[in-house]
């Protein structure tokens, strides 16, 4: 297995379409969504125009030739937002490549920028059914608020 972590290229954003609608938690026994439901403006937020404002950033795991995740940030007015100039945290993999660590790698990856780049923290919502809560934890995450269904978490970045 050749993993590498790198910066998204221009031309890849196409791909963030994919990770956005990965990114969707769905609950065992649960039908999965219509992939349009990624057009709907509340999901929208995360990738339209991605790489045209300067607090957009975007890494991609790369499996050998074939590229099976993503983790980026931008400042949005998202599900995790906790303030302006906090840049929220999305990410996805296919699913054929979760519990691998890959997840893992992209998210410390994403912290190592942040604080290279001099943001304080960062923040991300997360359902509290999603597996994932438990690894955006042992990154550094807390929960700082939640309601009946989903986490809001922040990660500070000086404690990096």
């Amino acid at each position: 297995m050749n993993l590498t972590i790198r910066p998204i290229r221009q031309e890849e954003h196409i791909l963030l379409e994919d990770f956005l609608y990965e990114a969707i938690f769905i609950p065992q026994g649960v039908t999965p969504p219509p992939r349009d439901i990624i057009s709907q403006p509340d999901l929208q937020v995360y990738i339209e125009g991605f790489g045209e404002k300067p607090h957009d950033i975007c890494f991609v795991a790369q499996l050998d030739d074939r590229i099976v995740g993503a983790v980026w940030v931008r400042d949005m007015k998202d599900y995790g937002h906790i303030e302006d100039g906090v840049p929220s945290f999305a990410i996805s993999l296919y699913p054929e490549y979760r519990g691998k660590g890959i997840g893992t790698s992209l998210m410390k990856r994403m912290l190592c920028e942040l604080k290279e780049r001099g943001y304080e923290k960062t923040s991300l919502a997360v359902q509290k059914e999603n597996y994932a809560a438990k690894m955006y934890k042992a990154v550094g995450f807390e929960i700082i608020s939640e309601n009946d269904e989903e986490y809001i978490m922040v990660c500070s970045l000086d404690a990096k």
